[in-house]
């Protein structure tokens, strides 16, 4: 075990559970994903806080939106939520997608430079389908870029997909980056993925998403990476703006 992703569902009163292309889409046409996103990291930065002084850290990842690279006080939140909670910087990753730093390349530089700069990682979601210049993933103080499943699932089916995975993996290395493959389902593509030297692997192969008590029953036993992590206080006003999420 490396980490976990923070997913999100929502168990709608009258039309059941509900995944995120079913309401991420209007949070975002109606700005209300910035809040979202806020609630998101402060419940994962709680829970991760829990897990690192109980002496089981684990890293995780959340996403994050265009829009929230449009907040200029994204790193001020973040870091604000870390001294709070009390969570190294190492043990967040936030992920975001190709399109959220294609649309303003100056703008999402500046907030992902001050965002590494607390210590938190980076990441390049559904690496692949953006089209993005290479001339922007070199400047871009990312940590990993993670291959879309789309490609992943692709390497049974059509024997084409074999030299793009493997390219985007090479691609990925070269640029002294870590490569995660997503969407894994099957032996045989965890086995080709690990031939074609990927670092990490995710997928319903392993685990489906699941809410907080089963994936903690599911951790026991499981070995994890060592890490070695230290909380620390930034100087910053708190701008986290907790929020609470009601259900209508």
């Amino acid at each position: 075990m490396t980490g976990a992703e923070v997913l999100l569902r929502w168990q709608h009163p009258t039309r059941g559970l509900l995944c995120p292309a079913d309401f991420i889409p209007f949070a975002e046409q109606t700005g209300f994903i910035r809040r979202l996103t806020r609630w998101t990291l402060d419940h994962a930065i709680a829970q991760g806080a829990l897990w690192q002084r109980a002496g089981k850290a684990l890293v995780l990842a959340v996403n994050i939106s265009v829009d929230d690279i449009g907040d200029v006080r994204l790193d001020s939140r973040v870091a604000s939520l870390l001294t709070r909670h009390q969570l190294p910087p190492a043990l967040l990753t936030l992920e975001l997608t190709e399109s959220g730093f294609i649309e303003d390349p100056t703008r999402a530089l500046r907030v992902l430079d001050a965002i590494a700069a607390l210590g938190v990682s980076l990441s390049i979601d559904d690496f692949g389908t953006g089209y993005s210049s290479l001339s922007h993933l070199v400047r871009l103080p990312v940590h990993e870029v993670k291959i879309d499943r789309s490609f992943v699932q692709g390497l049974e089916s059509d024997p084409e997909f074999a030299p793009v995975v493997r390219a985007a993996i090479d691609m990925g290395h070269g640029l002294g980056l870590q490569v995660v493959a997503e969407g894994i389902e099957t032996d045989e593509a965890a086995v080709r993925l690990r031939d074609f030297g990927c670092d990490i692997a995710q997928g319903y192969l392993y685990a489906k998403p699941m809410p907080l008590a089963a994936f903690e029953t599911w951790l026991e036993g499981r070995v994890r990476v060592p890490v070695i992590a230290v909380p620390v206080d930034f100087k910053t006003e708190d701008l986290a703006d907790t929020v609470s999420l009601g259900v209508y």
